[in-house]
């Protein structure tokens, strides 16, 4: 009876050891993994903050690039300009005042903030902002560096706060030169208020900073041209020399670096950041971007916490499954029902995460399908120009063919009728020719609208001359024009690609003949000559070229016609260059207009 008596106080005892021990266990248990997931959180919310960082510095410097890349094209299309080289040249004063409206179009259509012309000593001679009160026309800048800086090298930028405006931009200059002699620069302003407001939209701040460390481009105005570390005191000097900030004190941010994170106090606030730095083509510019640390460690600390409790719930039911096998139980199935519902809805965001990034990859890549297809359609717009005007002609050409081939067909069954089949073979004969030519003809018109053309190699230019004839012989006989060739040595073969060059013959050929309408016996001579370099001279016996077309006559948009575009020769002229050779006008023989080609030999 003792030991019965003894037996229900043993078991209690047991089982206090067990909660007792089970407690200690558990408690230890707790403590690893709150220090585990403290640690684990910290580095989760690091990781999670600098993919996030890297990630906007790649977005933010994609967009920057692509803006520095659209107007980094202006002056070089501005040196070009009629009026610029007029204003410049003759110190006229009615084409500066031409050049003041056409620039403040192109500002306008650009969103250029301001495009001005300053001449060698560095006075402003026209200037898109010419009728504000701030207009740049008289104002001399030699002083500023982009100016000297063109003038000695051709080209330079410099991003700084303008001394008139007082607004800060990039500045964008480059050199004017007339027969190698230096006119003037061309600049071009731009600012960055909307890409700033796109960058503002993000949840991190962006900025920009030139090689003394200076913020010059921010999502956060506050910080501009404030100092990002430290200036050294030569580029103090350099700066306040050149005023390329104004009277801005350059005063340094408040920065902390602890433990990787970035902390800037400012204002009375207290930010804490982790950054990812990347190169831009600004002059010296390096794009910074501050991604908050405090949210990814909110949300971190908040999943440690969810695992932390999960795991407290899952010791405790531990610890109760001692005393009570069936609550041991309930709570086992509760613990494990709660964890996978967690996981479950971990694990439909990842899945979310995921098809959002699979629909923005295909989104990119129709991006890129639909860029490579305006890209091509654009190479391929001046040979479909041209198949529109010999389509007419070419179609003649298979017409012809194509009736003596019936007309051949027909006598061959009356021959066969006869039982002549010696006629009929040679009539036979006929038509295989004739069909031969058929397919020459529009395999070279299949060729010429090829959309890809060739790279470049020897091309046989008995050939390429022959398949241009063969796409507009019929436009020049319909309008009574004789076309004279002459090719001296009928085996040469030149560096080139056909396509092109036979677009290139066929335009000029064109040109020709536009010219010689309403001339009495319209006449092309089409000539070959010379070994290194081979030329290629195309002459007409029409009115000439006008003398005040000569000095831009391969500029894009100059044309003598009404409805004409003036692309033609730009583009003959930019393929030729792509041989090797080039396009130059020479007298005629016939007299009227003369073109030559010059090609390497192959």
């Amino acid at each position: 009876m003792a030991s019965q008596a003894e037996s229900p106080r043993i078991i209690p005892r047991l089982d206090r050891r067990r909660l007792v021990v089970a407690t200690v266990v558990g408690a230890l248990i707790l403590l690893v993994a709150a220090l585990g997931l403290t640690q684990w959180a910290a580095g989760h919310a690091r990781a999670q903050a600098d993919a996030e960082a890297r990630q906007n510095a790649r977005a933010h410097a994609s967009l920057l690039e692509s803006e520095l890349q659209k107007f980094r094209l202006l002056p070089r299309v501005l040196t070009e300009f009629p009026d610029v080289r007029l204003a410049l040249a003759e110190n006229s004063a009615a084409a500066s005042r031409r050049l003041d409206q056409e620039l403040e179009q192109l500002a306008a259509r650009t969103d250029a903030a301001v495009i001005y012309v300053i001449d060698a000593d560095g006075m402003t001679i026209a200037a898109s902002n010419w009728k504000a009160k701030t207009s740049f026309v008289g104002q001399n800048y030699r002083f500023r560096p982009y100016f000297r800086g063109a003038m000695q090298r051709g080209e330079a930028e410099l991003f700084a706060l303008g001394t008139v405006s007082g607004r800060p931009g990039l500045f964008l200059a480059r050199r004017v030169d007339v027969d190698g002699r230096p006119l003037g620069v061309i600049v071009v302003k731009v600012e960055f208020d909307k890409l700033e407001a796109k960058w503002a939209d993000s949840s991190a701040t962006t900025l920009v900073t030139d090689n003394a460390d200076i913020v010059i481009m921010t999502s956060q105005p506050a910080w501009r041209f404030r100092s990002f570390g430290p200036i050294a005191p030569t580029a103090q000097k350099r700066l306040r020399d050149t005023r390329s900030y104004g009277d801005a004190t350059l005063a340094p941010l408040s920065i902390r670096h602890t433990d990787g994170d970035l902390r800037i106090v400012d204002a009375g606030r207290d930010g804490l950041y982790r950054e990812a730095a990347q190169r831009v083509s600004l002059p010296d510019g390096t794009l910074h971007v501050l991604q908050p640390a405090q949210p990814t460690r909110d949300g971190a600390n908040a999943t440690a916490r969810v695992l932390f409790l999960i795991l407290l719930i899952f010791v405790g039911a531990t610890i109760l499954a001692l005393l009570r096998l069936v609550e041991r139980q309930a709570l086992r199935h509760a613990a494990h029902a709660a964890l996978e519902r967690e996981v479950a809805a971990r694990t439909q965001d990842l899945r979310d995460a995921n098809a959002e990034l699979q629909q923005a990859a295909e989104r990119q890549a129709d991006t890129d399908r639909r860029y490579r297809a305006a890209r091509e359609e654009l190479a391929q717009a001046s040979r479909l120009g041209s198949i529109g005007q010999i389509t007419a002609g070419v179609a003649h050409e298979i017409n012809q063919p194509l009736a003596a081939i019936r007309s051949f067909a027909e006598n061959s069954l009356r021959y066969l009728e006869r039982e002549q089949p010696d006629k009929a073979r040679g009539n036979l004969d006929t038509i295989v020719e004739l069909t031969a030519r058929v397919g020459a003809i529009t395999n070279e018109l299949r060729n010429f609208a090829r959309r890809k053309p060739t790279p470049l190699g020897p091309v046989a230019l008995q050939s390429a001359i022959e398949g241009t004839s063969l796409l507009i012989g019929d436009r020049l006989r319909a309008q009574g024009i004789a076309l004279d060739i002459d090719v001296e040595n009928p085996a040469q073969r030149v560096h080139a690609d056909r396509v092109r060059l036979e677009q290139v013959l066929v335009n000029l050929l064109q040109n020709a003949a536009d010219a010689v309408q309403g001339v009495d016996g319209p006449r092309i001579a089409l000539r070959a000559h010379g070994s290194d370099p081979v030329c290629i001279d195309i002459c007409d016996n029409g009115p000439g070229v006008p003398a005040d077309l000569l000095p831009q006559l391969f500029t894009p948009f100059i044309t003598g016609r009404p409805d004409g575009l003036g692309l033609g020769l730009a583009i003959a002229s930019d393929i030729m260059g792509e041989f090797g050779g080039t396009l130059t006008l020479i007298p005629s023989p016939l007299g009227g207009a003369g073109f030559r080609l010059t090609l390497r030999p192959a």
